[in-house]
């Protein structure tokens, strides 16, 4: 019986840096596909004459796509390797950008963002596993916030410069302008990326038994399943995908749609002020995801007290906004709501150090993608009910942004249930396996399961 290969602990370094940087890049493009409709959405409802149910579709459909494709995605990424599904997910987002810019109607506009959808869908999953076969385990958590921190600035590229150029030189240079962007990093991608560091490939056990009879050969199907199976069997994997699903939502519906109509014909203000404001979310973002990921990656007793806070003081803020006596809230309220909403990017990616831990190698993809759905989940939800609820309720925001409260309940319920089986599991998995006497001491086989 051949000895089990210890899987070692990828070094790190320059050569690493500068290949996670060109999968962040994609990244950072494709979330400025995903969030250009946020600067946009009056302009489209003008542009395809659509109503606020129509207009959430946008959104819900490229979610919808994204949310359903994650699971598919993680299965690639564990069996095609990284830079396939990246070069894959870079090649649809960019013929979305530039279909959506091109649309003469509704009905191709919403095929147009469902493609994008689909090559969104392929980035962010890759990113977390470039940065878990580059980089050491303990680097995990870090490597996860700064991506999401790039891809905040994306957010930001597309409250600065896309809606300014939006209303300069009209809709559809801008958008086929913006969709270069997708051609300038599939060169980069194409040429240097690589998938792991020489030497740090998956062990061949991996791709002996994807080889196996009745394990997947031909047509993948036992594969899927098993890869499915184990995966969802992990409670960090429930756990990592309810605290996902519970932290992210608010910021997401609020930055890709609906943030901009509520800011403007709720409160009042200019587009202008409410660009600002939008812009101060992202930017509160990107300030306080280094901290989490410096928080977590030092204490790991820290992340269910960072989850749920946030979950707790999202919920204070909205109903402070939503109950203030008078038609609109005041400036420093609305201020305080965009701080407090740029804690939910950072909190959502604690899902993932619940659902990393639990799951050896071969199965980060997967467990990944069945992660990254909760948020995605809980923002179609809430994006379709809060168009559905302006348009039965006259445009009155304070009954169709109550959707967030009921659920952020449902999660906080979920992962109050999780919670101890969770920990328990992890701890079972961290702990060292016993050493037979006479027999010197392994290095534990999760080392980087990161």
């Amino acid at each position: 019986m051949r000895p089990v290969p210890v899987v070692k602990d990828p070094p790190g370094g320059r050569r690493a840096v500068a290949v996670w940087s060109i999968g962040v890049a994609v990244y950072f493009v494709a979330v400025i596909f995903r969030t250009s409709l946020g600067v946009a959405g009056l302009d489209a409802a003008d542009r395809f004459h659509v109503n606020a149910s129509a207009l959430s579709a946008f959104s819900l459909l490229q979610l919808l796509v994204y949310a359903g494709m994650q699971i598919p995605v993680g299965l690639m990424v564990d069996r095609l390797g990284t830079k396939k599904v990246l070069t894959l997910g870079a090649v649809l987002f960019t013929a979305g950008q530039l279909g959506f810019a091109l649309s003469p109607s509704y009905g191709m506009a919403l095929a147009a963002r469902a493609l994008l959808g689909c090559g969104d869908a392929m980035t962010f999953i890759s990113v977390l596993r470039l940065g878990t076969r580059w980089f050491p385990a303990r680097r995990a958590p870090l490597m996860a916030q700064l991506a999401g921190l790039v891809g905040m600035a994306g957010n930001l590229v597309s409250t600065l410069v896309l809606a300014p150029v939006l209303h300069g030189v009209g809709w559809v240079a801008a958008f086929a302008g913006s969709a270069v962007a997708g051609l300038v990093v599939l060169v980069p991608l194409t040429l240097f990326l690589r998938d792991h560091p020489e030497g740090f490939g998956p062990p061949p056990r991996e791709r002996e038994r994807d080889r196996e009879p009745g394990k997947g050969a031909g047509t993948g199907g036992g594969y899927v399943r098993r890869q499915i199976t184990e995966s969802w069997r992990e409670p960090g994997t429930r756990l990592g995908l309810w605290v996902h699903f519970t932290t992210q939502f608010p910021a997401m519906v609020f930055l890709l749609l609906w943030g901009m109509p509520f800011l403007v014909e709720a409160q009042g203000l200019s587009r202008t002020t409410a660009g600002g404001l939008l812009t101060l979310v992202v930017a509160s973002n990107m300030a306080l995801g280094l901290l989490y990921g410096q928080l977590v990656g030092r204490r790991q007793s820290a992340r269910l007290p960072l989850a749920l806070g946030t979950v707790g003081l999202t919920a204070s803020l909205w109903a402070a906004v939503l109950v203030y006596p008078g038609d609109r809230a005041p400036m420093w309220l609305l201020v305080t709501l965009c701080l407090v909403l740029g804690t939910c990017g950072p909190a959502s990616m604690i899902g993932f150090d619940f659902a990393r831990p639990a799951n050896p190698a071969e199965r980060q993809g997967t467990a990944s993608g069945i992660t990254n759905m909760g948020g995605f989940i809980a923002t179609m939800t809430t994006l379709l009910a809060v168009g559905v609820l302006l348009d039965a309720t006259g445009d009155n925001y304070r009954i169709a942004f109550s959707t967030v409260f009921a659920l952020e309940a449902l999660g906080v319920t979920r992962i109050l249930r999780l919670r101890g089986r969770a920990l328990a599991r992890e701890r079972e998995l961290r702990a060292p396996a016993p050493v037979p006497a006479g027999t010197a001491p392994a290095e534990p086989a999760r080392a980087a399961t990161g």
